[in-house]
């Protein structure tokens, strides 16, 4: 394991269920720490893909030494361009696993400069992508004060909304909104008065990053995509890490593993009944004490497994 501590490192591997001459494709590679576990589970028949729509994570120490495995391949993509990926290698429906652990990275939130930490102050960027689309710092220059509204209400249900999106709309007149502590500062400031052990600002920047990144947009075209790509008996496991992100997952399992389509006749016989592409393993999967103790950002991760039919 690398020197990154990956979240449910050792609960994907079991559940990734990894058969040494199996393909598995990790879609967020972030520096590396599932996909060196699935490595070494392997043989030489075995084979990892894995993608990261962050060029940072793509150019790490971590991707060039895992790259001088003949084994190994990693794609500059996002969930979006999943199928793509798998289609390069010539692997569609023949995926024996598929790993997605969602949201922002360790990483990407201990390094001040890519601007998601509200507690280090940094340019207010945002983007997982840092090549691509607007930064935070540009989005609220020109965002409508009810669009942000939404936003901030619906990515990051902030009770407090309508004074932080007026607060900005207000401030960016005199001053555009620059940096994190900049941004963290307005927020505070905005609300009437703050939860005991959460910052006033992180459903905030949680919803910002959210809009600037379009992840729960990524999140249900590269579900639909990874069911697709699944050999059967194919497993599929996604990490969450927070309540918006989890019910995407959990409806999506649910719709995938019922029935899908009626056959409008009656009597209904069960052989008639088409069923979706995935079965539900076992119940939603969090960290143990242990690990709690060792990465208190765990503490939020909700793990849900389903199976290629």
């Amino acid at each position: 394991m690398t020197a990154h501590q990956s979240v449910l490192y050792d609960e994907a591997l079991e559940q990734l269920n990894i058969k040494p001459d199996g393909i598995y494709l990790d879609c967020t590679f972030g520096r590396g720490g599932h996909s060196g576990g699935i490595l070494k589970l392997l043989n030489s028949a075995g084979r990892l893909l894995a993608l990261d729509r962050d060029t940072a994570a793509i150019d790490s120490p971590e991707a060039r030494q895992m790259l001088a495995d003949p084994r190994f391949s990693l794609h500059y993509a996002s969930f979006a361009d999943l199928t793509a990926v798998v289609e390069q290698h010539d692997c569609l429906g023949k995926i024996d696993g598929i790993l997605m652990d969602l949201g922002v990275s360790s990483p990407q939130l201990d390094t001040a400069d890519r601007g998601f930490s509200f507690l280090r102050d940094g340019p207010l960027d945002m983007r997982m992508d840092t090549e691509k689309g607007l930064s935070a710092a540009d989005y609220l220059a020109q965002v409508d004060e009810q669009e942000l509204v939404r936003i901030l209400f619906e990515y990051g249900e902030e009770r407090f909304a309508r004074r932080i999106a007026k607060a900005v709309v207000t401030q960016r007149q005199q001053q555009p909104v620059q940096t994190t502590l900049q941004l963290a500062k307005l927020i505070e400031n905005s609300v009437p008065f703050r939860d005991k052990h959460k910052h006033p600002a992180t459903r905030s920047f949680q919803a910002i990053r959210i809009e600037i990144n379009q992840e729960l947009e990524q999140i249900k075209t590269g579900l639909m995509q990874a069911a697709d790509v699944l050999a059967p008996g194919g497993r599929l496991v996604v990490i969450a890490f927070h309540s918006l992100e989890d019910r995407i997952v959990k409806r999506f399992i649910r719709a995938q593993a019922g029935p899908k389509t009626n056959p409008g006749k009656l009597p209904v016989k069960e052989q008639d009944i088409e069923q979706g592409q995935l079965r539900k393993l076992g119940k939603s999967i969090r960290a143990q004490e242990q690990e709690l103790r060792q990465n208190p950002r765990a503490r939020s991760a909700v793990m849900r497994v389903a199976e290629k039919r």
